[in-house]
């Protein structure tokens, strides 16, 4: 058989041209790489370090997740709620130490007749 490619001469049972590279069949495509949805995963890393950040690229990932056949709405997801959970705990953390330090505060003030 013949190189469709480059026309030489290669065994028939070859799957690609020793001389070109190029595959014999149209079977033997490579195949294209699936996209990958970027803002899913910077969006997910992020929500580790910088919530609101994370929420942000993981909201944007989240809705472009359909561009990309789905690919990345998971990490998107989790990237959401890792986020927002975060958010939640140190903003409580904030609360409830203002109205522990709020207490101490009053407690030693009263203490030395302030």
């Amino acid at each position: 058989m013949f190189c469709k490619n480059c026309g030489k001469e290669i065994d028939d049972k070859a799957a690609i041209c020793i001389y070109c590279g190029v595959p014999t069949s149209e079977s033997e495509k490579p195949r294209q790489q699936e996209a990958t949805n970027i803002w899913a995963i910077v969006g997910f890393i992020l929500s580790f370090f910088i919530s609101v950040a994370g929420l942000v690229c993981s909201i944007i990932g989240y809705k472009h997740a359909p561009e990309f056949g789905g690919n990345g709405k998971g990490f998107a997801l989790a990237g959401i709620i890792i986020s927002a959970t975060s958010m939640a705990v140190t903003f409580l953390g904030l609360i409830l130490s203002f109205v522990f330090l709020g207490g101490i505060g009053a407690a030693i003030g009263s203490a030395i007749g302030v």
